[in-house]
């Protein structure tokens, strides 16, 4: 959401670490629901702690793009340019995730809250930054009280209110999940952006490999799973034929 004469290529690192996570991620995500994870493999609690580190990760970043996108002047067409691809890829999700597995399609997942977070993001672009702040301990800690079975019908699976779900291979729903896309916001409002600034001002050719899968976030989001499914599938093919 940067332009290319702003663009911070250690947000662009933190981008591909993120990525490199949720590929590994799935990677063993993927094993296991195949039923190939080495029985020596236990997937525990911290599974679950890893998955939630890389979601908020994600938003944290989206949160403070969209800080350095538009904190000194909100670029409407720039914005809504950004909104129209991340909701047309949220509903590519779904629908894909919605006949692959359709036991636990996904309602609401990562580019779903990634593009609601952005809405409400915008209208705290030139709030205080104590003022995100406090917006982002009430929806962490507070919002979640107030869960109750009046949210449990199918159109409220967004708000993250509901007590009653059903099976879903991705959730992250507004509450919490805008906690760490307001944080994001918050760090670029205190002045995150001189922070993130030690990067090379001449990129040399590694640093510039390193960032190039940050810079193509979405794309790589939204093929990753199918080729590693296919590279897995492929694999236990050819093994099989050797063997």
């Amino acid at each position: 959401m940067t332009s290319p004469a702003t663009r911070l290529i250690t947000v662009d690192w933190l981008r591909t670490l993120a990525l490199v996570n949720m590929m590994a991620f799935h990677f063993l995500f993927d094993l296991r629901m195949l039923n190939l994870l080495p029985v020596w493999i236990s997937l525990g609690p911290w599974f679950a702690i890893w998955a939630k580190a890389i979601a908020g990760s994600f938003l944290f970043l989206a949160g403070f793009s969209l800080w350095l996108g538009h904190g000194t002047g909100f670029r409407t067409r720039s914005f809504i340019k950004r909104l129209g691809v991340l909701v047309l890829a949220a509903v590519g999700v779904s629908l894909v995730t919605y006949f692959a597995v359709p036991g636990a399609w996904v309602r609401f997942g990562i580019l779903h809250s990634i593009a609601l977070a952005s809405v409400v993001g915008a209208i705290f672009l030139r709030a205080h930054w104590a003022v995100t702040l406090v917006a982002a301990a009430i929806a962490f800690q507070l919002l979640p009280n107030m869960r109750d079975p009046m949210f449990d019908g199918v159109f409220w699976v967004w708000t993250g209110l509901s007590t009653s779900l059903p099976p879903m291979i991705d959730y992250e729903p507004l509450v919490p999940w805008v906690a760490p896309f307001l944080l994001g916001m918050t760090f670029g409002q205190v002045g995150g952006a001189r922070l993130m600034a030690w990067g090379p001002v001449h990129s040399g050719r590694w640093a510039r490999r390193m960032a190039w899968p940050g810079q193509h976030t979405l794309s790589l989001y939204l093929i990753h799973q199918p080729l590693l499914i296919g590279l897995i599938i492929a694999t236990q093919w050819a093994f099989s034929r050797i063997v």
